[in-house]
């Protein structure tokens, strides 16, 4: 449709490796993974090398910066240590997120209001080399103007809490939450920003919110991956990338 964006679709492929590393060795790969997604129609594949390397390694970015002919978008805490690695490996973009060693995943997006005077020079330290960065955070007015302020060109919503009440079947928390994301995305594009959006999507989810004009790409991993174990990665991503398109077919002019 004329004036609304492509959706792009970003793969995480962060549980192949999650799996290969249960016994260890080089199967599966997740690089063989991130051609499969690409191949299957996935725009970029995103990663997220966590401070205690519990999945991806740094030779897997380091083989997925060299392999993939798509954009390699690393997830990684605003640390010293993973700026450093960002700088050397150059990927087309960087997605600041919080971490905590003790949980499973990311459980919530970054404070960037409270982390301010430590983000700005990280930020600026990316963005010096031609790295895309994004911040990952919640669908907060104060989180969105902060990364504006911050001079972060894109964010990322974080959509798990609305997923979950989905999941849950908790009708007034998702109606919440969406209403959340829907003025969050509209306020990020009012300020200039890039909106990404991520973390519990499915395909009914990544449908739902593909009719969002203000987002120009979905990062969705854990579901995927999951469902591939039935079908395969190729299929997962096929059947995600129509989702989204009907999703987006139903943006008004």
């Amino acid at each position: 449709m004329p004036g609304v964006p492509h959706l792009r679709l970003g793969v995480n492929i962060d549980h192949v490796a999650t799996i290969r590393n249960a016994r260890g060795g080089r199967h599966p790969d997740p690089v063989r993974a991130a051609k499969l997604a690409i191949h299957a129609g996935a725009d970029g594949i995103t990663a997220h090398l966590r401070e205690d390397r519990r999945h991806i390694s740094d030779d897997d970015i380091a083989r997925l910066k060299a392999e993939i002919d798509k954009p390699l978008n690393l997830e990684m805490a605003a640390t010293t240590e993973m700026i450093d690695i960002a700088v050397r490996t150059r990927p087309h973009a960087a997605c600041l997120v919080p971490e905590r060693r003790a949980e499973r995943t990311t459980e919530g997006g970054l404070d960037a209001a409270a982390t301010r005077a430590e983000l700005g020079p990280r930020i600026a330290a990316l963005r010096a080399v031609g790295i895309r960065v994004s911040l990952f955070i919640a669908a907060d007015p104060k989180q969105i103007e902060t990364a504006a302020a911050l001079g972060a060109p894109v964010i990322e919503i974080h959509t798990g809490a609305w997923c979950h009440a989905l999941s849950d079947g908790d009708k007034a928390v998702a109606d919440a939450e969406w209403q959340r994301i829907r003025e969050g995305v509209k306020l990020a594009r009012q300020l200039g920003l890039e909106v990404h959006a991520g973390h519990g999507l499915d395909y009914a989810s990544a449908e739902t919110i593909a009719a969002l004009p203000e987002i120009v790409e979905l990062n969705i991993g854990h579901f995927l991956v999951g469902e591939a174990v039935f079908t395969s990665l190729p299929a997962t991503v096929k059947v995600m990338r129509a989702a989204m398109d009907r999703g987006r077919a139903r943006v008004g002019p």
